[in-house]
């Protein structure tokens, strides 16, 4: 029983790029992969709403996530789609120029180097794991 390959989404695409929050996520995972405690401090956001952005980004097929213990990490993933990928990688390289977007990255580099003033809860965080 063959099954053929479900083409890619590109109304869950864009519905997942119409978000505010959601695009100052994809900016601090651009390039590395950070967890979800550092997105909760930078964005000043409640957990429960970083992780239901987070489970859209991964619905549109642009995120991966793992575990490693109790700690959720999570980074893009390039469609395999050639259209959908040169659509997010427009996006991520447009926000070079957003000085919104480069405070935060601002802040993530910060919460690297002092990751207690970042984590709330009990226990030290995973350090952000940079990409090559």
């Amino acid at each position: 029983m063959s099954r053929t390959a479900r083409p890619f989404d590109m109304v869950q695409l864009f519905a997942a790029l119409a978000d505010p929050t959601r695009l100052r996520l994809l900016n601090l995972m651009n390039g590395r992969e950070v967890c979800v405690c550092y997105f909760v401090e930078i964005l000043k956001q409640g957990q429960p709403k970083i992780s239901r952005h987070l489970a859209y980004l991964r619905r549109a097929g642009i995120v991966q996530a793992r575990r490693e213990g109790k700690w959720m990490h999570y980074r893009i993933e390039p469609p395999a789609d050639p259209r959908a990928a040169s659509i997010l990688d427009a996006t991520l390289k447009s926000f070079a120029t957003d000085g919104n977007m480069q405070t935060d990255l601002a802040r993530l580099g910060r919460a690297c180097c002092e990751p207690q003033r970042f984590v709330s809860l009990q226990g030290a965080p995973m350090p952000i794991a940079r990409s090559a």
